[in-house]
């Protein structure tokens, strides 16, 4: 048992580091160089870094690391130790790509023209980073641990409006940011597009990650013949089922429950197995992800 927990930690841990250094290059291949600001306190970063030239890692370490320290008194160790190992691998990842390896020859520069790749390409690796820190209950900084320290101490706050609040400033900022001082009276809207769709495609993946690749379909059946319907079930379909006895609340009937879930391929024969039973009453709901150990224990 011991073994099993400590490989579940490696492992974790691994994958923290893992989706950190996948962060670091996202930035240097596909953000930096085409001039748009992701979201949250990285896309401020990012700006701070283009006008003034203080580079992303060291912005990061000064912004997450108090944070890092905050999060250890409030929230718990195990989540600021982890917030912890990301950010700082995060930035020296980041500061020894910027200074030491030359990466200009596998950077997409798009200078300028069909800068929408490298932010729909930016949006899905930065979504896959933040699926893989919310599956492992890590973080990977800035808005993160502030939306855990509030709900830790206000739990029914809407950190949406914060958030999206954030994104919509430095949506704006990035309008002036990334301007070209030689277009006088022109608006480049450019930027500002980049940041939205990278701030939609990096949300849509990080939700599918957080939700899970295991998606099925859960049925509950209400019927008169549930060991028929079991029976099918084993046979046909390789799974089984739990069964409740119920009663209907207008004739007073008592029939019995069963709560079955399948794979997304089984479901229209699923579907037409239940057509063949009379007096049977069914409806199904998606299900994200199914938990728990399947094996069989001896």
């Amino acid at each position: 048992m011991k073994t099993n927990k400590t490989l579940s930690a490696f492992w974790t841990y691994f994958l923290i580091i893992a989706v950190a250094v996948l962060l670091a290059f996202n930035y240097q291949l596909f953000i930096v160089p085409n001039k748009f600001a992701p979201a949250g306190i990285n896309g401020i970063a990012t700006m701070i870094q283009h006008k003034l030239g203080l580079s992303i890692g060291y912005l990061s370490l000064m912004i997450n690391i108090p944070l890092c320290i905050l999060s250890f008194f409030t929230v718990s160790r195990k989540y600021a130790y982890k917030a912890f190992i990301f950010c700082v691998t995060y930035s020296f990842v980041y500061l020894y790509l910027h200074d030491i390896i030359k990466l200009e020859s596998i950077q997409y520069q798009a200078n300028g023209v069909d800068t929408i790749f490298p932010a729909l390409i930016s949006g899905v690796l930065s979504g896959v980073v933040y699926g893989v820190c919310f599956r492992t209950d890590a973080s990977a900084g800035g808005t993160d641990i502030i939306s855990k320290v509030i709900h830790k101490y206000i739990p029914e706050f809407n950190f949406f409006w914060i958030r999206f609040f954030l994104n919509a400033i430095v949506a704006l900022a990035s309008l002036f940011v990334y301007a070209d001082p030689t277009s006088q009276n022109i608006i480049n809207y450019k930027p500002v597009c980049l940041c939205l769709i990278y701030c939609f495609v990096a949300s849509y993946f990080g939700d599918m990650m957080t939700k899970g690749v295991k998606v099925a379909t859960k049925f509950t059946v209400v019927t008169t013949h549930p060991d028929e319907i079991i029976e099918e079930v084993t046979k046909n379909f390789k799974h089984t089922a739990t069964k409740i006895q119920v009663v209907g609340s207008y004739s007073n009937d008592e029939k019995t429950m069963l709560i079955c879930v399948v794979n997304k391929h089984q479901v229209v024969e699923f579907s037409n197995m239940l057509k063949s039973f009379d007096d049977t009453f069914s409806f199904s709901e998606t299900v994200n992800e199914t938990y728990g150990n399947f094996k069989k224990i001896k």
